[in-house]
C-alpha cells in the first residue's frame, strides 16, 4: 500500500509546477489566490468525512496537536507563497528541484538538534542532490529575476522541510484527516491574511481560472500532499522527503509536454541519481534500524 500512496504522491506534486504556472500564464488569477484556494477546499473535503463519522477527534485534540498543525500550516502557506512567485521568475524545472531540496534542510536540521547521520544516509542525499544538479544543469538563472526566483526557491525548501517535520510530530497522534483539515485550514486563513495586506484579490476569475485552481486543488493538494501526509504517520520525514525528490523530473517532464519548457539535458541522468540515492538512505535506514532497533532519521 505505501508504495502506492507514494506514486500517487508523486504523481499529484508533479503536476503542482506545470499547473500552476499555466494558471498564472493565465493571467487572471492571482498566486496567493491559488493557495487559498487549494487550501480551503482540501481542508472543507478533508475535514467533511471526519465531522460526519467521528466529530469527537477534533473535540479530542490536545494543545500538543494543535501546536505542530498549526506549525505545519504556517510554514505551508510561506512554502507557498515563495514557491508560487518563484515559478513567476524562473523554470519549473528550476524551481521544483530547489524547492525539492527540503531533504537536505531536514539534515541539516537533524544536525542541529545533535542527531548524528549514518553514512548511508550522507551518501544517498549525495546522489540524490547530484541528480539535481544534473537535472538543474548547475544553472540557478543568469538574469536578476531568475536569482531572486532561485532564491525564492530554496526559501521554500526551507519551509518545506518545517512543514514536513511538524507534520510527523503532528500525525504520532492525529489522523490523517484530522490533521489535513487543521494544517490545510491554518494555511488557508495564513494566506488570506497575507492576500488582504498585499491586496490580491482572491475572486472574480474567469472559468479557466476556475478550472485551473480546480485541477490544482485535486492533483497537488488532495492526492498530493495529502498523500505525503498520511505517510509521515509511518515513515520518516527525512524518507518522505527524499521520496519526493522524485517530483524534479517528473515535473520537468510534463512542463516540457504541456508548457513547451525546454527539457533539461539533464533529466535522465538526474532521476538516475535521484532514484539511487533514494535506494541508498532506504537500504541504510533499515538496515540501521534492524541493527540497533531504532526508528528511521526524523522520526520521534
Amino acid at each position: 500500500m505505501t508504495p502506492l500512496i507514494a506514486t500517487l504522491g508523486v504523481l499529484g506534486v508533479s503536476a503542482s509546477g506545470p499547473l500552476i504556472a499555466a494558471t498564472l500564464a493565465g493571467g487572471s488569477v492571482t498566486a496567493l489566490a491559488i493557495a487559498f484556494w487549494r487550501n480551503a477546499l482540501a481542508a472543507v473535503v478533508m475535514a467533511a468525512p471526519v465531522a460526519v463519522r467521528e466529530p469527537s477527534q477534533f473535540q479530542r485534540l490536545g494543545r500538543r496537536e494543535y501546536l505542530w498543525s498549526i506549525s505545519a500550516g504556517v510554514a505551508l502557506a510561506f512554502h507557498f507563497v515563495t514557491f508560487m512567485y518563484a515559478l513567476t521568475l524562473t523554470s519549473v524545472a528550476a524551481t521544483t528541484a530547489l524547492v525539492c531540496l527540503q531533504s537536505g534542510w531536514i539534515a541539516v536540521f537533524a544536525l542541529l538538534r545533535g542527531s548524528r547521520l549514518p553514512a548511508a544516509v550522507l551518501v544517498g542525499l549525495g546522489l540524490s542532490f547530484a541528480g539535481v544538479a544534473a537535472i538543474t544543469g548547475l544553472d540557478l538563472g543568469g538574469s536578476p529575476e531568475a536569482v531572486l526566483g532561485d532564491v525564492l526557491a530554496l526559501a521554500g525548501g526551507v519551509l518545506a522541510a518545517l512543514y514536513t517535520m511538524a507534520g510527523g510530530r503532528a500525525r504520532q497522534t492525529m489522523s490523517t484527516g484530522t490533521y489535513t483539515a487543521v494544517c490545510y485550514g491554518v494555511c488557508a486563513l495564513v494566506v488570506a491574511v497575507l492576500a488582504l495586506l498585499s491586496g490580491q484579490r482572491l475572486a472574480g476569475f474567469t472559468p479557466s481560472g476556475w478550472a485551473g485552481i480546480v485541477a490544482i486543488t485535486v492533483a497537488a493538494q488532495l492526492v498530493g500532499h495529502t498523500s505525503f501526509n498520511h505517510l509521515v504517520a509511518t515513515l520518516s520525514p527525512l524518507l518522505v522527503s527524499m521520496i519526493i525528490l522524485l517530483e524534479i523530473p517528473g515535473a520537468a517532464i510534463l512542463a516540457a509536454v504541456f508548457l513547451h519548457e525546454v527539457l533539461p539535458a539533464g533529466t535522465y541522468a538526474g532521476l538516475v541519481g535521484i532514484l539511487a540515492g533514494l535506494a541508498v538512505v532506504v537500504l541504510g535506514q533499515r538496515r540501521l534500524k534492524r541493527e540497533r532497533n531504532l526508528p528511521e532519521l526524523g522520526a520521534d
